[in-house]
């Protein structure tokens, strides 16, 4: 159990993650601050913009944290305009990591949250963290590009990297693969379109995600990279037939070819054996538990009241 003089301050502390990831280390005994863009700001939370080193400088000064938890992304992939893209993930945190030194402070650790995407379409069967990255979209890129920028601050900051594989939970996005599949059945749809249907992806339970996060936290280990995942791949095809099954009925699943990307990653399945070498077993989420609790959790599905239709 952490100690209250042990803050935490987490960028992006609004997203899906950092909402999370927030109430987590409440429970486990941190005090815990968002940066939030939006000025105005509620309790426990600073306003600053990554864009602004200036304001990034004053929060730092201001909260004094012992740990940083960098979420602030653009973490959709077909994001529409690749210099946001790169202005928001790379160059944000380089005025992070600058803004960090400015100040004077030492932190204990600060964690950042790359991408399993960066490595692309990879020839083998599971990917671990030796594997050369090759990227193949701009997000991607992205994230690769920030982590060779913060491997030359690794001399000056205690800095920590994580490779989140695919996950999921409640009040995640609906741009997102499996919220989009659990709202069109939440909402009784009698058909899904979709574009690729022979990916196949290692996907996660948001709770084992914060939890690693703050186990990372917790352990020594500094300077390395560490892959976020199950260890176990789920094709699209198991997705949809366990959806029939928990909403009980068959959708119809269309291919859209405006949702067809040439440059898809068709394979991703993470090796989990650093992680656990680091962190201990964690909880198993399997894909059932997954998808029941997106579904028993999302809005919008007519005449239940929030409770499953049956």
């Amino acid at each position: 159990m952490a100690s209250l003089s042990n803050t935490v301050l987490i960028t992006g502390a609004h997203s899906f993650t950092g909402r999370h990831l927030r109430a987590h280390l409440q429970a486990a005994g941190y005090r815990v601050i968002g940066l939030v863009r939006n000025p105005d700001v509620g309790p426990d939370e600073q306003c600053a913009d990554l864009a602004h080193p200036e304001s990034l400088r004053a929060v730092l000064a201001a909260v004094q944290p012992d740990y940083l938890i960098h979420l602030a992304a653009i973490t959709f992939v077909p994001h529409g305009d690749p210099l946001e893209i790169y202005q928001t993930n790379l160059f944000g945190t380089l005025n992070l990591l600058d803004a960090i030194l400015a100040v004077g402070l030492q932190p204990r650790k600060i964690l950042l949250a790359s991408s399993a995407n960066v490595y692309g379409n990879p020839p083998v069967e599971v990917i671990d963290e030796t594997l050369c990255p090759a990227p193949v979209n701009h997000y991607a890129m992205s994230k690769l590009a920030m982590e060779h920028l913060a491997h030359t601050y690794q001399d000056r900051l205690p800095i920590l990297m994580t490779r989140p594989f695919n996950y999921t939970g409640p009040g995640q996005d609906e741009r997102f693969l499996l919220p989009k599949i659990v709202g069109c059945y939440r909402r009784r749809e009698s058909f899904i379109e979709l574009g690729n249907l022979d990916v196949i992806r290692d996907f996660s339970d948001v709770r084992f995600v914060v939890e690693a996060y703050r186990r990372l936290l917790d352990s020594p280990v500094v300077g390395e990279t560490v892959n976020i995942c199950s260890g176990q791949g789920v094709a699209l095809g198991e997705v949809i037939t366990t959806m029939n099954r928990i909403a009980g009925y068959a959708i119809e699943v269309r291919v859209n070819p405006a949702f067809v990307r040439t440059n898809e990653v068709h394979r991703l399945i993470g090796s989990n054996r650093k992680l656990l070498a680091l962190i201990g077993e964690q909880p198993d989420y399997p894909l059932t538990a997954i998808l029941d609790s997106l579904y028993q959790t999302m809005p919008n599905a007519p005449g239940t009241n929030g409770q499953r239709h049956p």
